[in-house]
């Protein structure tokens, strides 16, 4: 008996270990990748998408922009060609959410620091009293690093344009003035086709450890 194990004793070690390959094929090909859905804005809150936008099944794509950052430089869309971004909207003097949401930003900007393929991007909603001078001090007292975040202000109607038609993040102000709105707390994870690709709450951190797992999971589909 034991010669005759000894005898095939190299042909089941094959056997063993083309069966672990076989199984390891197997269930490779039956485990999905994971991969994060393309929001379009028959997907979001109603409230939080223009009218002209709400049927919109397929094809959604941020918007081209040109607006003013921290330092007076022009930014637009081409500064995040073939990026993936994170993006916001907040002011200056907002007493509530913005304090929580600017700083998890801040700590999103520590974490990504070295991944140069991923950028920052915040839209002041009140850009009459967010001038540059005012951004660049906000951003100094936060630590912003201009190489990877902008905070832009500049054309009102612009801004008010990108946070109902494009990011979809904002309700309408019934009792303000003209492209006035009331932001919310979401973070927008943007990808290389400029599509949505996650919303999440900026004001939770748990809600930012799903979002930097969600960025992982978009980098393997990028790549």
């Amino acid at each position: 008996m034991l010669q005759f194990f000894s005898k095939y004793k190299f042909f089941a070690v094959v056997m063993l270990v083309l069966s672990v390959i076989i199984i390891t094929a197997i269930y490779s090909i039956l485990t999905p990748i994971p991969k994060l859905p393309v929001y379009q804005p028959n997907m979001v809150n109603a409230e939080l998408v223009d009218s002209t936008k709400q049927y919109i099944k397929k094809y959604h794509t941020i918007a081209d922009f040109a607006l003013v950052n921290q330092n007076g430089d022009t930014i637009s869309q081409k500064h995040y060609e073939n990026k993936i971004y994170i993006a916001d909207f907040f002011f200056t003097t907002c007493p509530t959410i913005c304090p929580i949401m600017t700083d998890n930003m801040v700590k999103l900007q520590e974490i990504l620091k070295d991944q140069n393929d991923v950028l920052l991007l915040s839209h002041s909603v009140t850009p009459e009293i967010d001038s540059v001078s005012v951004l660049k001090a906000y951003a100094e007292k936060k630590g912003v690093n201009d190489a990877k975040w902008n905070m832009l202000t500049g054309d009102k109607k612009q801004i008010y344009d990108l946070a109902r038609k494009s990011y979809l993040v904002a309700k309408d102000e019934p009792y303000g003035g003209e492209y006035d709105m009331i932001h919310t707390e979401n973070f927008v994870l943007v990808d290389t086709k400029r599509r949505i690709r996650g919303f999440y709450d900026g004001t939770n951190w748990e809600e930012m450890e799903t979002l930097l797992k969600d960025l992982e999971i978009l980098k393997m589909e990028t790549n």
